[in-house]
């Protein structure tokens, strides 16, 4: 299985389209902080706005997204002169529809989503990517065809907002985050997702560790399969995934071992060789580290689910 296509089912991944925001110019929405195991994204379909998160701002164009792996609060503001509006919702069968107060023509169409995730693999995936993602057309001819025709088809079924048309949304929301997991650029990094690896060498090292986590994986043994010098291999590394070859060990083996309690009875120390430890006290500092809580606490709670 590709590494995308993975790390999506072990996050058991969940999408809402929760709101269409037809908004009109000069006007101002704010979004509140997300709930924990929730990640919050918006898809613009027609018009250009800004996206404030923090202290970045991103200038949007149709067919751009932007996921918001941190959750943070964050502000969305049309262009147009006078005294900015805020805005009024609607409730409708699938989503809200959102308008600015005092109506006006739409300069804007955009769709305001979120991911659910599990607390394990899933919290530690988004957790691993930077604070605001965005992608946007002109990246490569394949991406840009495959988000206009998403865009596209959730226009026509938002329009229709009948039966089914929730499902449908949550079903493209899904392939919409497959798209932005493989081909997007961090926007507060500046620098390729750790699931968008554009070299291949560095890629197979990635998709290798995490087919086999448990395997005895080492510096000397990954640069030589990469066919790198250890200095060249530590470099690419960290320039294409972001982090340091032993904080991505420490979390692809940690991703497995909350699959593996919250999916099977295996014993605490029988997991903790499973996923690469040399002891079951290792496996659960690194684990608490992480997790905040120990894996007999985490598979117990997750049993009650």
């Amino acid at each position: 299985m590709d590494t995308v296509s993975r790390l999506l089912r072990m996050a058991q991944l969940g999408a809402t389209l929760d709101k269409r925001c037809l908004l009109g110019a000069a006007t101002r929405m704010d979004v509140a902080r997300h709930a924990e195991l929730e990640v919050p994204f918006h898809v613009l379909l027609e018009g250009e706005c800004r996206l404030h998160v923090g202290a970045t701002v991103l200038e949007l164009r149709p067919g751009d997204v932007v996921m918001i792996p941190s959750g943070a609060e964050h502000r969305v503001i049309t262009g147009g002169r006078g005294r900015q509006r805020g805005t009024a919702e609607t409730a409708g069968d699938a989503f809200v529809t959102t308008r600015s107060e005092r109506g006006g023509d739409p300069v804007i169409d955009l769709f305001c989503g979120r991911y659910t995730m599990n607390a394990g693999a899933g919290a530690l995936l988004f957790r691993s990517l930077p604070g605001a993602v965005h992608v946007s057309f002109g990246q490569s001819a394949e991406t840009d065809e495959v988000l206009r025709t998403l865009s596209s088809l959730m226009r026509g079924e938002a329009s229709r907002d009948g039966e089914g048309t929730a499902a449908i949304l949550s079903a493209l929301c899904t392939v919409l985050l497959a798209m932005v997991l493989r081909t997007s650029r961090g926007v507060a990094t500046a620098s390729t997702l750790w699931t968008a690896v554009t070299d291949d060498r560095i890629a197979g090292c990635v998709e290798s560790v995490l087919d086999d986590p448990g395997a005895e994986w080492t510096i000397d043994r990954l640069s030589r399969a990469a066919a790198m010098s250890r200095a060249t291999f530590l470099r690419h590394f960290a320039r294409e995934t972001g982090m340091t070859v032993g904080t991505f060990l420490t979390r692809a083996r940690l991703m497995a071992a909350a699959e593996l309690l919250s999916t099977g009875d295996a014993t605490v120390a029988t997991i903790s060789g499973r996923v690469g430890y040399q002891s079951e006290s290792a496996f659960t500092r690194a684990f608490r580290t992480e997790f905040g809580t120990t894996p007999a606490r985490f598979r117990r709670e997750r049993q009650r689910w």
